[in-house]
């Protein structure tokens, strides 16, 4: 465990809302054999150098979220997609400790199993379906050899993740604007959320 990763102890002492519910998480977490770490403005469990699970804090809950959750069996049906477009990560969501102590068996359950998965070398099979990209996106492609080349170097999630996020917009003149705002995290090879 990362005990002297300064953003860990400040995830978990800052005054913010689920403290207690994320505290009982990582209680649970910590009694893994998974390593803590902070990535993505998170406290992120790993095996090896897999991503396992992530605590999330959330506006209405705080979440214990699995990578590849839709590899698990989920035999309680505790599991949800954090989105529409969720391929791999599923999540439980959690708005009191009660739930948490009530699903403390099943939880630990479940991260063994995905720790399984792991060591398995299990690979989440992504669909291949690409979304249709907008026109605004498609006019900056063809305008602009170094986009262009800069948006196909970016890996299939990064780019599906910007093609959603521009396709999202109802009005062209917000689609070209997201698409000007995320043009230098596209030429610098970041996706939509990296830091």
């Amino acid at each position: 465990m990362s005990e002297s990763d300064t953003r860990i102890k400040a995830y978990f002492s800052e005054p913010k809302p689920w403290q207690e519910e994320l505290a009982a998480l990582r209680a649970i977490l910590r009694d893994t054999p998974l390593t803590e770490e902070f990535k993505w403005r998170s406290p992120c469990y790993t095996f090896g150098k897999a991503n396992v699970v992530t605590l999330w804090r959330l506006k209405n809950c705080c979440a214990l979220a699995f990578f590849k959750g839709v590899l698990l069996k989920d035999q309680e049906g505790i599991l949800i997609a954090p989105g529409e477009n969720s391929q791999s990560m599923r999540k439980v969501e959690f708005s009191n400790i009660a739930d948490i102590a009530g699903l403390q068996t099943i939880l630990k359950e479940y991260i063994g199993e995905a720790i399984e998965v792991e060591k398995a070398g299990l690979k989440v099979e992504f669909r291949k379906d690409a979304p249709e990209l907008p026109e605004e996106l498609i006019d900056r492609l063809d305008e602009d050899a170094e986009f262009r080349t800069a948006f196909e170097a970016l890996t299939p999630g990064r780019q599906r993740g910007y093609v959603l996020h521009f396709s999202q917009a109802r009005q062209a003149a917000t689609r070209i604007s997201r698409i000007e705002k995320c043009a230098p995290r596209i030429l610098e090879g970041k996706g939509l959320h990296d830091r």
